[in-house]
């Protein structure tokens, strides 16, 4: 695959600036790329804004500690949590899944047709990631079944499966699919895209199985509401992504992250594109209507991030030109590169989509019994939702049985199982108990608190950012294997087989058990590196696959 290229970040907006490709990068950021000292000098009256952001100050402070106050998100002494409040969930929030892993299950050579279920699909990050991966020797056909209950998340599914299946230009196609996707504002190609009146394409199939009420409500997916502008849905946007009342939490997010990539996540706030940190940004004048169809809300979390729904370390390891710090434009080369994959394989082989939107209990009337090689659940046998008992009951009996596709398997991600199982004694025995991992722990908050100036003391009040670094880091580094044991003895997993007639995988062959727990050791080549990434992000190393198979 070629070496992407990155625009030089001297270009204007009426095309009288650079329109050359970056061969150099500012040394004190490391966000933007130039072609040469010329356009550097010429574009700092600009670049200074965000080079010499405070938030790129090393000595930079969360708004708590320059106040000397408790943070909001302190309820009371000892107790930190993570979460913002919770929206519409538009985008991902935790890493894409390949749902198949057809190499080493069935084989590339796998002579008959997959069928694949995402009973609550969410976006369409693991559908993309699935397909994508599929080796190029499997030439069976593949029949997607996709389902979510919220018409916001069905429409924008289908609306970008019709971009991918209808475009003859595949880049222009995948360009068009990110925006749609992730950017709050879009080009005029883009919404033309949206627009066009027929849609034809020969290569695959869509079925879009709708209740007869929503099918009228599809068109504000494609319509701006009247009246609506560009400035006016940034300003919509930024009420929530950067909200005065969410401050503590948005600091809280920061205090994790170096100081470049905080210049690079508050952009991203602030403008809502999805694109290379220096890459033009004037044709993007028309507010998407996939996530502004209703005209004064901003549907999503303040906290929701196109990051969340990719592997960070695979986002790391993608090329953003010399602008090595700019995460954002790794983002977009990386799904860039996924959809691209994506695309390729739906436009050579037989794919078919076939999306609902209904209740889990309403959709599995309309499919047939045994008929799925994987289905994929997300977090759907989470107490909080339908449970594992009820799960079951409703999806196990679609899995295909081992006499037809002994590979065949059901995923079940499990997210709040671990907290709501943690004990006080847990928490206290994980904060205190010596083990090897410790002193990785204490060398990375050790090392975070000299680079950003704060004075390290193991003392310190709870609101203490070096401390909530500890907490989480404490969280990431935890073993929480006899914790789910109890969850399972709680919930009662011993008596599934005899109900449902599925058994859980003791040997998962599609998704880890435990994806997003610290591998690496003290001491150990990449540990401290691995250690600094899990950190970065949301905690997910208390979130658990459980794969099954029918009896």
């Amino acid at each position: 695959m070629a070496t992407p290229q990155f625009v030089c970040a001297n270009w204007s907006a009426d095309n009288t600036g650079c329109k050359k490709f970056g061969k150099y990068t500012c040394n004190v950021c490391h966000l933007v790329v130039y072609c040469g000292s010329d356009c550097q000098k010429s574009h700092w009256a600009l670049h200074k804004i965000d080079c010499k952001s405070p938030l790129g100050n090393e000595a930079w402070r969360p708004g708590w500690v320059l106040e000397r106050r408790d943070p909001k998100f302190m309820v009371k002494l000892g107790s930190i949590y993570p979460s913002f409040a919770e929206e519409k969930r538009l985008w991902g929030n935790i890493p894409a899944i390949d749902g198949l892993q057809l190499e080493s299950n069935e084989g590339v050579g796998h002579g008959k047709q997959l069928n694949l279920l995402f009973a609550a699909s969410g976006d369409l990050r693991n559908v993309v990631k699935t397909i994508a991966q599929v080796p190029d020797g499997y030439t069976k056909p593949i029949e997607v079944t996709i389902n979510d209950n919220d018409l916001d998340v069905v429409a924008r599914n289908a609306i970008i499966l019709l971009i991918a299946l209808v475009s003859d230009n595949a880049d222009e196609a995948v360009d068009c699919i990110i925006h749609v996707w992730y950017s709050a504002l879009i080009r005029k190609s883009d919404l033309d895209m949206l627009q066009q009146k027929t849609w034809r394409f020969e290569k695959g199939s869509l079925r879009l199985v709708l209740p007869k009420s929503f099918w009228d409500r599809l068109l504000a997916y494609v319509s701006i509401p009247e009246g609506l502008t560009a400035d006016q849905a940034s300003c919509i946007r930024t009420a929530v992504t950067l909200a005065r009342s969410k401050r503590d939490y948005l600091d809280l997010h920061l205090i994790f992250q170096s100081p470049s990539r905080r210049v690079a996540k508050q952009r991203s706030r602030q403008d809502g594109l999805l694109l290379p940190f220096g890459a033009p940004r004037h044709e993007f004048q028309e507010p998407n209507p996939t996530l502004f169809h209703v005209r004064n809300v901003w549907p999503m979390a303040s906290s929701a991030d196109p990051l969340q729904g990719w592997s960070l370390k695979d986002v790391e390891d993608s090329s953003s030109g010399p602008a090595s710090a700019d995460i954002y434009g790794k983002l977009y080369n990386h799904i860039h590169t996924v959809l691209r994959a994506f695309l390729s394989r739906i436009t050579d082989s037989q794919v078919s989509f076939r999306l609902f939107c209904d209740t889990t209990l309403v959709l599995t009337s309309f499919l047939e019994s045994g008929y799925f090689d994987r289905i994929e659940v997300s977090n759907m046998s989470d107490n909080c939702f339908n449970g594992i008992h009820q799960t079951l009951f409703l999806i196990g009996f679609l899995l295909q049985p081992p006499l037809a596709n002994p590979h065949a398997t059901l995923i079940t991600l499990f997210r709040n199982a671990i907290p709501e199982t943690l004990s006080r004694q847990d928490v206290t025995a994980a904060l205190f108990t010596d083990h090897p991992e410790t002193r990785l722990m204490r060398a990375s908050i050790a090392h975070r608190a000299i680079a950003n100036g704060y004075e390290y003391l193991p003392d310190h009040h709870m609101s203490d950012p070096k401390v909530i670094q500890w907490v989480y880091a404490q969280a990431n580094l935890s073993n929480y294997d006899a914790v789910f044991e109890r969850f399972m003895m709680e919930v009662g997993f011993s008596e599934l087989k005899e109900l449902f007639r599925v058994v859980m995988k003791e040997k998962h062959t599609v998704i880890e058990k435990w994806p997003f727990r610290s591998k690496l050791r003290h001491g150990q080549p990449g540990a401290m590196e691995e250690f600094v990434r899990l950190n970065n992000e949301v905690v997910f190393a208390k979130d658990r696959y459980v794969e099954w198979r029918r009896c």
